[in-house]
C-alpha cells in the first residue's frame, strides 16, 4: 500500500495525545497517553503499522467535517444503498469546559458509525500495534468488547459489536439501516494500573456529546477574533488549543514525526516537542486566536523548564519534552519503512543539543507581549530573564547552528543577531518588572552594537537584500524579520528590497517561500515552507503593500486540506503538502499574517 496523502488525515486532539484519521475512516496514527508517547497506531510510517478503521464495503463517496466550533469530526459516506456519519473524538473529561479543557482526559479514543439515510453495510478492522509497531498483541474477547495483551500497556476496545478476532487483528461486518448507530471506545492504561472497564453504548454516546460541549465552551470564551479570513483563524486557534498539553501548557510543534521534508529523503525527525524558538510568534497568536491565558501558562511553562539553564555559563537549551523534559536523545525506527520511503524513521530529536543565540530574543519578546498578564514577576522568573538578557549581550557575536538547526558548521546567521537585539529590547523594555535597571545602560550599549553589525555586515549588496549570514549572498526567509520583529520600519528601503528580493527570487512556481536554497549539511531539497510564505505576507503588510499580502496569503491557504489543516511543506513536484503534520507553526504563521493585513487594512482605509 502506498501511503495516502498527508493532507487525506484529519486531527483528533484531547489536549493530552493526538490521532490522524483518513478520508476513508481509518485511524493511522494515535500516541495514549501523550503527544510523545509510542504509537498504538503507526500505519502513516508502514502499511503494517496498525490501525483501527471504520468504513463502508464497496464503493463510497466520503466528504467531512469538523463539529461546529469544536475538534470532533464527522466523516459522511455516501453509498449506493445509504447515508453514514462517523463521528470520532478523542474524549474530554466529564464537564471538562473552557480553560480547563482536556484536564481530566480519561485516554479514550471515541467513534460512532450511525447511518441517516436507507442502508448500509460497513467493514471494522482493528489491529493495534504499539511501541511504534514492534508488538503484535493477542486479541482476546471480552464481555463487551475485545482486550489486547501484551506489552507495558492495556487496551480495551468497548463495543456492542460482534468482532471476529484472529491473532492480533478484530474484523467485523455490521449492517445498519437509518436510525441505527454503532458506538467504539477503545481505551488505555498501563499493565501495573487497574484494569479497564467497558463502557456501554450509552456511556460513549454521552461522552462523545460532552466533548462537543467542552470543546465548544472553550471556542465561545477563546474566539473573538473579528477580520478577514475570520474562520480560518478561529480554527487555526482551536488547532493550537488542540496541539497543547493541557498539563503543563506546552505546545508541540506538531503531533507526528518522520513525515518528511523531502519525500523519500532524509529529512525525517521527530516534532512532538516544544520549542524555545516558536515562543514569541505563538504568544501573538494566541492572543489573536486564543487569549491571553493560554499565552500565559505556555510562557511560564517555558519559563521553569528552562529556569535553572543558565547557571555557570550554560547555554539556554533550544527545546523541551511537553513535561519540561531536557534529554530529547535521538534514535532511529529500522523496523518502520517510513512515509512513502522516506527513511529513517526518527524518534526524539538531536537538535536539543544544538546552540541557537535566538532563544533569549524569543524568551523576552514573549514576556514583553504578556507584560500585562504575568503580574508581579517572581525573583527566579526575574533573574531568569535577566540572565537571559545578560546571556545575548556578551554572546552575540559568538557563530551558532541558526534558527533552522541546520547540520553543518556555526556560522553568524543574520536571524541569531536580530534575536539577541531582540532580547535586549525587550529587556531594556521591563527593566522595571525585571528590578534590573541597573543593567539597562550596558543593555542599551550592546543592542546599539548588535544594531549597527546587523546593518553593515548583514545587507549584502550584491544580493540587495540582506541574507542569511554576515558575509554570505544567500537569502533566508528568516530575514523577513527584520521588520516583524520591529527591527526596522516596513518603509525602510533595505527592508523594502529584501522583501522584493524574497518574494521573487526564493519562491516557488506557485509563490510560495522556501526557507533557505543555500547547502545545509544533508541530502536533498525540502519544499516550500508554509510559516515563510506567511512571513512574507506579513511583511508585505507591515510595509504597506496590502494587496500583494492578501496575495501571498491565499496563495499559502490554498494549500490547507478539506478540514483546514497545514503541514509544514508544499512538495514542488506535486503541490501536496509534506512534512509533519498538522504544523503548529504554520497555524501561527496564518494568525500572524492575518492580523497584521487586517491592521494594514485599517490604516489605509482610516
Amino acid at each position: 500500500m502506498d501511503s495516502l496523502p498527508i493532507g487525506d488525515y484529519a486531527l483528533l486532539s484531547d489536549c493530552r495525545s493526538a490521532a490522524l484519521v483518513s478520508r476513508d475512516g481509518s485511524v493511522d496514527w494515535l500516541c495514549f497517553p501523550r503527544f510523545d508517547a509510542p504509537s498504538v497506531f503507526c500505519r502513516l510510517l508502514d502499511p503494517a503499522g496498525g490501525r483501527f478503521a471504520i468504513q463502508p464495503a464497496g464503493e463510497f463517496r466520503a466528504s467531512r467535517r469538523y463539529v461546529d466550533q469544536t475538534m470532533v469530526l464527522e466523516t459522511t459516506f455516501t453509498t449506493a444503498g445509504g447515508t453514514a456519519v462517523l463521528t470520532d473524538a478523542l474524549a474530554l473529561g466529564r464537564n471538562d469546559r473552557g480553560h480547563h479543557l482536556g484536564a481530566g482526559s480519561p485516554g479514550v479514543l471515541l467513534r460512532r458509525l450511525a447511518c441517516a439515510d436507507g442502508e448500509m453495510d460497513a467493514e471494522v478492522s482493528y489491529a493495534p500495534r504499539p511501541e511504534y509497531g514492534l508488538i503484535r498483541p493477542f486479541l482476546v474477547q471480552v464481555q463487551g468488547g475485545v482486550s489486547a495483551r501484551g506489552g507495558a500497556d492495556r487496551l480495551l476496545l468497548s463495543t456492542p459489536v460482534s468482532l471476529d478476532v484472529a491473532g492480533d487483528t478484530a474484523t467485523g461486518r455490521i449492517r445498519l439501516a437509518a436510525g441505527q448507530a454503532a458506538v467504539f471506545a477503545l481505551g488505555h492504561g498501563q499493565m501495573a494500573g487497574s484494569p479497564l472497564v467497558p463502557w456501554t453504548a450509552e456511556e460513549i454516546t454521552a461522552c462523545l456529546d460532552d466533548t462537543v460541549a467542552g470543546w465548544r465552551s472553550w471556542s465561545a470564551i477563546h474566539q473573538n477574533y473579528e477580520g478577514p479570513w475570520g474562520e480560518l483563524v478561529r480554527h487555526s486557534g482551536r488547532v493550537l488549543q488542540a496541539l497543547t498539553f493541557e498539563p503543563t501548557g506546552a505546545i508541540v510543534a506538531a503531533p507526528t514525526t518522520s513525515l518528511p521534508e523531502a519525500v523519500g529523503g532524509e529529512r525525517n525527525w521527530d516534532y512532538r516537542y516544544t520549542w524555545v524558538r516558536d515562543a514569541s510568534l505563538t504568544m501573538g497568536a494566541l492572543w489573536v486566536a486564543a487569549c491571553p491565558h493560554e499565552a500565559s501558562k505556555f510562557f511560564t511553562f517555558l519559563a521553569y523548564a528552562a529556569a535553572s539553564q543558565l547557571q555557570d555559563g550554560a547555554d539556554l537549551q533550544i527545546m523541551f519534552g511537553i513535561g519540561g523534559e531536557r534529554d530529547l536523545s535521538e534514535r532511529e525506527l529500522p523496523h518502520l519503512a517510513g512515509w512513502r520511503g522516506s527513511r529513517p524513521v526518527r524518534v526524539g530529536n538531536g537538535a536539543w543539543r544544538q546552540r541557537q543565540l535566538d532563544v533569549y530574543g524569543e524568551l523576552l519578546g514573549a514576556a514583553q507581549l504578556l507584560v500585562d498578564q504575568l503580574g508581579e514577576l517572581d525573583p527566579v522568573t526575574q533573574q531568569f530573564l535577566t540572565a537571559a538578557a545578560n546571556t545575548a549581550a556578551s554572546r552575540w557575536q559568538e557563530k551558532d547552528q541558526g534558527i533552522w538547526e541546520i547540520r553543518g558548521e556555526p556560522r553568524d546567521f543574520l536571524y541569531s543577531k536580530l534575536m539577541c537585539w531582540v532580547a535586549l529590547d525587550r529587556a531594556i523594555a521591563l527593566a522595571g518588572q525585571l528590578s534590573a535597571e541597573d543593567r539597562v545602560d550596558g543593555w542599551a550599549s550592546a543592542r546599539d552594537e548588535i544594531r549597527a553589525a546587523i546593518a553593515e555586515r548583514g545587507w549584502n549588496q550584491r544580493a540587495g537584500a540582506f541574507t542569511q549570514a554576515f558575509g554570505s549572498e544567500d537569502l533566508d526567509a528568516s530575514a523577513l524579520m527584520l521588520v516583524i520583529a520591529g527591527f526596522l520600519p516596513g518603509d525602510d528601503p533595505r527592508m523594502k528590497a529584501t522583501i522584493d528580493a524574497i518574494a521573487q527570487r526564493l519562491t516557488d512556481k506557485r509563490g510560495l517561500v522556501y526557507r533557505y536554497r543555500a547547502p545545509d549539511g544533508l541530502a536533498g531539497e525540502e519544499g516550500a515552507f508554509l510559516l515563510c510564505t506567511f512571513w512574507l505576507a506579513q511583511a508585505q503588510a507591515l510595509a504597506g503593500h496590502v494587496e500583494a499580502a492578501t496575495a501571498t496569503f491565499e496563495r499559502a491557504v490554498a494549500a490547507i486540506n478539506d478540514v483546514g489543516l497545514l503541514a509544514e511543506e508544499v512538495d514542488p513536484a506535486s503541490s501536496q503538502m509534506i512534512g509533519n503534520f498538522p504544523q503548529a507553526f504554520s497555524h501561527i504563521g496564518l494568525i500572524n499574517a492575518a492580523w497584521a493585513i487586517t491592521q494594514a487594512q485599517r490604516l489605509t482605509s482610516g
